[in-house]
This record gives C-alpha cells, sequence and structure tokens, in this order.
C-alpha cells in the first residue's frame, strides 16, 4: 500500500502540518525537523502526490508539455532547456505527444488541461488555432515554433525565413544553381521556410523550386524519389534546402540508395542543427536554431503569466545561424561537384 502523508508524520514524530511544509520546501521548517521527515520519507518510500498537493494548495507547480513529434531531437534539446528552467524555479513537467495529427493533438491537449496545470508550452503544434485559444481561457499558453495572434498566448520562434535564406546563399556561394527545397507541408513554421527560400531564390535570379514534403525522413525520401522521377541525372538539382534535420537525413539515404553521392553529386543542407547533425558519419550541414534557448524563454514566458507579472503577450523571434559541415560542397562548371 502506497505511505502516506499521515505515515511519515507518525514515523517522524510530527505533525501532518509540518510534513506538508517540507514537501512544499517551506522555509518555516528547521533543519533539524526538515531532516527528520526527510529520513523518514525515504524510509518509508514516501512520493509526494504532486496533483493532490496542487489542488490542496490550489497553487499548480505543473506544466504541461505537448510534443509534436518525439521521434525528433529538436524536441527533445528544446524540453532539456525547459525542464532544467523547470527544475531550478521548482516546477514539474508533464509531457505528452500528439504525433503530428490535428487530431490526436486536440485529445493530448485536452489530456494536459485535466490536470488542471499552472500552464501549457506547446512545441510546433498543428492543433486547430482556436483549440489554442480555448486553452488559453483555461490557463496561460506558450507556443515554440508556431505563431499567433492570440492576446493570451505567447510565442518563441527562429527567423524561419532568414534561416532558408542563409540555405540558399550559401549554396548559391559554393556555385549552385539548381536548387530545391523539400518544405514542411503543412508542419509549424513551414510556410515561414518556404517563404524563405523563394525569396532568396529570386533575389539571386533563380527559379524556385520546392517539392511538398513534410518533416520526417520518410518524407525526405519521398521527395528526393519525386525529384529523381521528374528531372534527368543532367537536370537534377545540385542543391536541397531541406525542411529539417530529419528531412534531410531521409533525403540523403534516398540520393545514396539512387548511386548519387552528398556532397560530390548534390549537397544537402538540414534545418535545426540538432544532435543528429553533427554526428561523424553524417556531418550535416544545417540551420542553427538556440534550442534549448527556446525552451528557457518559453517557460520564462509561461511564468511571467502564471504569477501575474504580465499580461501583454510577448513575441520572441530568435535569428538563427549556419552550421557548415560536411554534406555541401562547391559545384563544377559542368553542374555537377567536382569529382
Amino acid at each position: 500500500m502506497r505511505p502516506t502523508m499521515e505515515d511519515v508524520a507518525a514515523r517522524a514524530g510530527v505533525s501532518r502540518a509540518l510534513v506538508s511544509l517540507v514537501m512544499r520546501n517551506s522555509p518555516k521548517v528547521s533543519a533539524a525537523r526538515r531532516t527528520a521527515v526527510l529520513r523518514a520519507a525515504e524510509e518509508l518510500g514516501y512520493q509526494p502526490h504532486v496533483m493532490a498537493r496542487s489542488l490542496a494548495s490550489r497553487t499548480s507547480t505543473v506544466l504541461g508539455v505537448m510534443v509534436n513529434d518525439l521521434r525528433n531531437a529538436f524536441f527533445a534539446d528544446v524540453v532539456e532547456g525547459l525542464d532544467a528552467a523547470a527544475q531550478a524555479a521548482g516546477f514539474d513537467l508533464i509531457l505528452n505527444t500528439g504525433g503530428r495529427s490535428p487530431a490526436r493533438e486536440a485529445n493530448a491537449l485536452r489530456s494536459l488541461l485535466s490536470f488542471r496545470p499552472a500552464g501549457v508550452i506547446l512545441l510546433s503544434p498543428v492543433v486547430p488555432a482556436s483549440a489554442i485559444e480555448a486553452a488559453s481561457r483555461q490557463c496561460p499558453v506558450v507556443l515554440v515554433s508556431r505563431t499567433s495572434r492570440v492576446s493570451g498566448v505567447d510565442t518563441v520562434n527562429d527567423d524561419g525565413e532568414a534561416g532558408s535564406a542563409l540555405a540558399v546563399d550559401h549554396l548559391v556561394g559554393l556555385g549552385h544553381r539548381r536548387i530545391a527545397h523539400l518544405d514542411g507541408g503543412g508542419a509549424a513554421g513551414a510556410a515561414q521556410r518556404r517563404r524563405g527560400f523563394q525569396a532568396a531564390m529570386r533575389r539571386h535570379g533563380l527559379e524556385p523550386v520546392v517539392v511538398r514534403s513534410e518533416h520526417t525522413d520518410t518524407g525526405g525520401e519521398k521527395a528526393v524519389r519525386e525529384l529523381l522521377a521528374t528531372y534527368s541525372r543532367a537536370e537534377l538539382p545540385t542543391g536541397l534546402v531541406a525542411g529539417n534535420d530529419f528531412n534531410a537525413v531521409g533525403a540523403i539515404s534516398a540520393l545514396e540508395e539512387a548511386g548519387l553521392r552528398v556532397p560530390e553529386d548534390v549537397s544537402v543542407v538540414g534545418y535545426d542543427n540538432t544532435s543528429l547533425a553533427a554526428l561523424r558519419h553524417l556531418s550535416l550541414t544545417t540551420v542553427d536554431q538556440p534550442r534549448t534557448e527556446m525552451g528557457r524563454l518559453a517557460f520564462e514566458a509561461l511564468i511571467e503569466r502564471v504569477r501575474g507579472e504580465r499580461t501583454e503577450p510577448v513575441r520572441h523571434l530568435l535569428h538563427p545561424s549556419l552550421v557548415v559541415r560536411a554534406t555541401t560542397a562547391e559545384v563544377s562548371a559542368t553542374g555537377g561537384a567536382p569529382r
């Protein structure tokens, strides 16, 4: 049977109220009594019930976090920044995922709200804006990698248009003229990256080629197969700007499967600069988002709302940078990269 607060009080020889103070890290408890209570709790294997404690005090220390795709390392990095800030402030995170599906995300959001959290943070959500606005009427909401016009919702984004422009400028600087963008479809932030790609290509006097894709490895594979079916080897784009790192990995896999070399035949640029991109065997050139910083800023924005320190929305827009690694190279006069 799970030990209770009363069991801890009996073992430590103190009142239940004092145990409650210790579990809330109250400064009103002496060091000796705190030690006795914590020793008793450890001996009994007692763990405080976070939800019950929040309901009793009417002040939740729980934050809900919904992740778009658990397989994408970008979200792990953002959550790492969130978790570090939350732990330092005495908050706990409840994490779930919507699996890149609007319907599933709507259910996941309802589930988070059922815990009566102090607030929720949604990472690249594809759930309808109406559901986000409804959630903001129940508790503070922060979006990461998605924009919003709702006054009760704060946002943390990188400048996706500028990030795609960095990728295009890099490839053009290496001599590439036939460049395609494997876009993120309906994913959060995909439209900004697509616009940035198109604008940068036109600025260089080049025709933008956009291939419908998604922010997954499977999406990258399918997009490359579409390019191979559409263009001859002589006309195939020599540079690819992928929607994200995960998408780039799938693209590289499909290129190599078709007998094309990266970067000798086709250069590839990712987006996010996840831990995946830095792996030695991949060494992906990519656009860097300050992911842990985004998590920290999201937490700070949420806590300002929770504490009533601000009512006006904040719109953080961070500037990306380019990290050049081994998947991009110069193009020769014949159209392909030097052999």
